[in-house]
């Protein structure tokens, strides 16, 4: 017995010397990294001849676990030398890394580290932050190598909306949009000596980019409605419908509080000079307009995604600036996992009656992560329940997606813009950021009912990525648009009136005697000199219950229509050149007379000179096509 009790004695020392060594054979270091322009996050820190590793902070700082007989710390950045560290017995060890504009592109995704091609670039930055204030070093390339980028542009493949007859279809119904992204984007093109494709060309954004002088709202709707009925330009024989929406206007100081997130994509594909740096001149003219009670979050994406800025008051505006100056472009894009986290942001840090926005800044180019658009879809409907709204701001060429970004603002309760110069930067950020930010009314629809006794047939001129089914009225459940502070809107509807003869006139079919201008014996209203009934419903911002109301266009035709009249005219007739529309009679160069002679003279109020600009740009199409 005691031979045992001697033998577990010896056990239990040897086990107590072997765990007191094993504490003691590992500790933590930790420092800062940095280089000679200051503290830089991002940087991999990993021990050499093992998968074991970490990053630096925003701050530059980081913490390992190294065990007894892991003598080395590889640091490494691209742009930077990779820099060997023995260990020792050291617990601190700080590093200052040296530039190298020589080195393999290192992207870093989620803490993992992964060799690509050697490329002669201060790209592919995690999260693309970088203590540096020169962002034009973002990108270099040899001379002796040319360097063109490939063009991936997408676009959305639309139907242009064609007639439908009364007599089988009387009612058209449709979300509204105050998207204006493809009126700027057609403006890049035709400044570059291009024609826009074909699916870039949206009319109803081209037409809802320019304020019109509408009716603002005087009862207790927050949109007042105008209304117009006149000759068609590009089709004589037609009649054009205008239908005009005015959002009320409310003084920057009384307007909520506001929470917002901007999600700024720094991925390498942002880095050239009218993308990521456009966008921060942007943003810096924006943190100069906002107010005390503003709050502001910056959240970045590049290889992986973080918090450059927590929620700050408007009021430390060099705070904010100063984050902004940090940011650099570099690495892949994983774009949901940056929309999953700005959200996230949002959302701890929600306003109880303000609003709550993330704003979504990119070229569109995510390839990390989810990254197709029933993907993205899926996870911007179910985030838009917690009340926070999306709006998307497009940037750059050759590589833009148009359609991802039209889908997430679509699904998300928001809108969306293409910046193409600094000029529309101030536009979007700063001029027209209340309506942007500011939402008066959600879920906004248009259901219009025509009197067969006066339209033979209609078409909605554009939103053909807007219309709803007739159902889709009424249902509460049903996604539509938006409308902001001070917002304008307008639809035009081509008419084909009774007894006029046209090759676009569908066949006719039996009447249906449920609705109000389709049976004369029951209705007085089909023997009226009512031409249609246009009803809206909408939602408070925060509402689950929608409002309905109506309005009355007569059978009655304006031989001096107003400027808002002509000027949407001539914009839609060019939306319809750009799209080689199939409904425009007259000959090419006739319509191009046809605006030229006319839209100036309906833009005397031009004060931002954005319809002179217009008339240009039909000057620019007008000789490109010749």
């Amino acid at each position: 017995m005691k031979k045992y009790n001697y033998l577990f004695t010896i056990l239990l020392l040897l086990g107590s010397y072997f765990i007191s060594d094993f504490a003691f054979s590992q500790r933590t270091i930790t420092g800062t990294v940095t280089s000679a322009d200051g503290a830089l996050p991002g940087v991999s820190v990993q021990i050499k001849g093992t998968t074991q590793g970490t990053v630096t902070d925003f701050d530059g700082k980081y913490s390992i676990t190294v065990l007894e007989g892991n003598d080395v710390l590889v640091f490494m950045f691209v742009g930077f030398k990779n820099k060997e560290v023995s260990i020792g017995t050291q617990t601190v060890i700080d590093v200052i890394m040296n530039e190298d504009s020589q080195l393999n592109e290192v992207i870093v995704t989620n803490h993992k580290i992964k060799r690509e091609r050697s490329v002669n670039s201060l790209a592919g930055r995690v999260a693309g932050v970088r203590i540096r204030g020169n962002s034009s070093r973002t990108k270099r390339k040899s001379k002796n190598t040319s360097y063109k980028e490939a063009n991936t542009e997408s676009y959305a493949n639309k139907e242009e909306n064609g007639f439908s007859s009364v007599s089988q279809n009387p009612l058209s119904t449709f979300s509204i949009d105050v998207d204006r992204a493809s009126y700027s984007n057609v403006r890049r093109f035709l400044n570059d000596g291009e024609m826009p494709p074909q699916d870039a060309v949206r009319v109803e954004e081209m037409i809802n980019y320019f304020n019109y002088d509408y009716q603002e709202p005087t009862g207790k709707h927050p949109f007042g409605v105008t209304t117009e009925y006149g000759n068609c330009a590009w089709n004589e024989n037609h009649k054009l419908v205008l239908v005009g929406l005015q959002a009320k206007k409310i003084k920057k100081e009384n307007l909520p509080n506001s929470n917002i997130v901007f999600l700024l994509d720094v991925s390498g594909s942002m880095s050239s000079s009218n993308k990521l740096p456009l966008l921060k001149k942007g943003l810096t003219e924006l943190v100069k307009e906002l107010r005390e009670k503003d709050r502001v979050s910056i959240v970045v994406y590049a290889g992986a995604a973080g918090v450059v800025l927590p929620s700050t008051s408007g009021t430390k505006k060099e705070e904010i600036i100063a984050a902004l100056d940090k940011l650099n472009a570099g690495g892949s894009t994983a774009g949901g996992q940056g929309i999953e986290l700005a959200y996230k942001i949002a959302k701890e840090n929600f306003i109880k009656d303000g609003t709550n926005r993330v704003i979504l800044c990119t070229d569109g180019d995510f390839n990390v992560g989810s990254s197709s658009d029933g993907d993205m879809q899926r996870l911007i409907e179910k985030e838009r329940e917690s009340g926070v709204f999306l709006t998307c701001l497009g940037f750059g060429m050759g590589n833009y997606k148009d359609s991802k970004l039209e889908t997430l603002a679509d699904k998300g309760n928001g809108n969306y813009g293409y910046i193409d110069d600094f000029q529309e930067a101030r536009k979007m950020l700063v001029t027209e950021f209340s309506g942007t930010l500011f939402t008066l009314a959600k879920d906004v629809k248009i259901q219009i009912e025509f009197n067969p006794n006066y339209v033979a047939a209609y078409r909605l001129v554009g939103y053909e990525n807007r219309l709803l089914n007739e159902e889709d009225f009424d249902d509460d459940t049903k996604d539509a648009g938006e409308i902001g502070v001070g917002h304008t809107v307008t639809a035009l509807y081509e008419i084909i009136p009774v007894g006029v003869k046209s090759n676009f006139l569908p066949k006719a079919s039996k009447k249906d005697k449920r609705l109000k201008y389709q049976n004369s014996q029951v209705s007085k209203a089909a023997g009226s000199q009512e031409l249609m009934t246009v009803k809206f419903r909408y939602k408070q911002p925060d509402g689950k219950k929608s409002t309905k109301f109506e309005e009355v266009i007569m059978n009655e035709i304006k031989t001096n229509n107003s400027e808002n009249f002509v000027w949407t005219n001539a914009v839609a007739m060019f939306g319809m050149l750009l799209t080689n529309s199939k409904y425009k009679k007259e000959k090419d160069s006739d319509l191009y007379k046809w605006i030229l002679k006319n839209a100036p003279n309906a833009k005397t109020k031009d004060e931002e000179g954005y319809r002179g600009e217009f008339i240009r740009l039909v000057k620019t199409a007008e000789s490109l096509k010749k």
